[in-house]
């Protein structure tokens, strides 16, 4: 089977999805499936070094990218014309992108050329993105655009069962299926065993309960219920420390710097920036709990590899897997209320015994369910059911 995936970038800086991508044709590849990847050279305000037009081969994964022309809806022309001209050298089309370009051409040149495709709507159909995020333009782009790309999918992938019962809010599509996203938990156990990197870089960490939040700094992570949050923890347990661990658009930040002066907690916080690599690792091994209040998360990338990590985590009832969470009793779940934040955490910041019961329930939990091997196997699976007949024979 040749599959290739579209998606609008796969740039460090787009967060989980982008990143999440490479993992799963890592994975993908390994399995046996010969894997390319079409996307921009998107990354953020920024853009990525790298080739364009021409193969890219890193793991066994061949990566086309093509030069972003516009940030709105990451047009690309060039993206455009190669895809009408190679789509129909692939059996199958797995598009993650909905209202941005990269979707428009794949869908319709697959449709052109009888090539069976699949959406992933990376969590905009569910209900806080439709309401707060540019919502006329969306309603209308739905109506003409996306509703079109959805139903002539032979698939729509959704990674949480809650991302699924939004979506039916707004759209209704005739066949879906739930696969959690594929998070890369190879290199954790290393730094695992590296404790103390992350506090030795910031002397004043040592000693000190740490509070992590990773993920992009934007509205929708639920900051503003965080930090007055935070607040009321620093009253009870005077020794904790939140740290920040992202990037977001300056005067958000600038805005969020400011509230953290005026609830007197600035001297507590960390604003570590972007990190990956073996510096997350390092930051997820010294951290004693994770927090992700999210007012909407179709999955939940980052409170996947804390588990992982043997951290206990703290999440809103709108992160896409917090039933899974629950009944794993892998953390607490919360509804998007700072006091509530508040209650949980302090729990859990007084509970060493609780914090690593929990810990231990989601390391079992990230590698039952969210590794690579598991999600690639599941894929697969819904792949050939929806590929060419003599595809599907082959693989049976």
């Amino acid at each position: 089977m040749r599959v290739l995936h579209v998606i609008p970038s796969v740039g460090p800086l787009r967060g989980g999805p982008s990143v999440m991508i490479k993992t799963l044709a890592r994975a993908l590849v390994s399995a046996g499936v010969e894997t390319h990847v079409a996307a921009t050279d998107d990354n953020g305000h920024g853009r990525l070094n790298v080739p364009l037009g021409q193969p890219v081969v890193e793991d066994g994964v061949t990566y086309w990218y093509f030069p972003r022309q516009g940030r709105f809806y990451t047009f690309s022309w060039p993206l455009t014309r190669w895809l009408a001209q190679h789509l129909q050298e692939y059996d199958l089309i797995h598009i993650h992108a909905l209202f941005s370009y990269a979707a428009i051409p794949a869908a319709y040149w697959a449709s052109r050329c009888g090539v069976p495709y699949v959406v992933r709507p990376l969590g905009v159909l569910k209900r806080w993105g439709m309401q707060n995020r540019r919502r006329w333009l969306k309603k209308i782009s739905l109506r003409l655009i996306e509703s079109r790309i959805l139903a002539g999918a032979a698939l729509v992938h959704y990674t949480s069962e809650e991302e699924r019962q939004e979506a039916a809010e707004s759209v209704t599509v005739a066949r879906s299926v739930i696969i959690p996203n594929a998070v890369d938990l190879s290199t954790n156990s290393v730094i695992i065993e590296k404790r103390g990197l992350f506090r030795a870089r910031y002397p004043q960490l040592i000693g000190r309960t740490l509070i992590v939040f990773l993920s992009r700094l934007d509205p929708i992570k639920g900051l503003d219920l965080l930090l007055p949050a935070f607040a009321k923890v620093r009253e009870r347990h005077p020794r904790a420390t939140l740290v920040m661990a992202g990037t977001g658009e300056r005067a958000f930040v600038a805005r969020l710097q400011r509230e953290a002066s005026r609830l007197g907690i600035e001297l507590d916080i960390v604003w570590a920036d972007f990190v990956s690599g073996e510096e997350k690792w390092a930051l997820l091994a010294d951290a004693d709990l994770f927090v992700l209040p999210s007012y909407s998360e179709n999955f939940g990338v980052a409170a996947v590899e804390a588990m992982a990590s043997g951290v206990p985590v703290v999440v809103s009832d709108q992160v896409g897997i917090h039933r899974e969470i629950a009944e794993a009793n892998a953390g607490l779940v919360v509804r998007c209320e700072a006091g509530a934040l508040a209650n949980a955490v302090i729990r859990l910041v007084g509970d060493a015994e609780l914090r690593s019961r929990m810990g231990a329930n989601g390391r079992h939990l990230s590698r039952a369910q969210f590794s690579p091997e598991a999600v690639a196997a599941r894929l697969i699976q819904a792949y050939t059911s929806i590929a060419k007949p003599a595809l599907s024979e082959a693989a049976a």
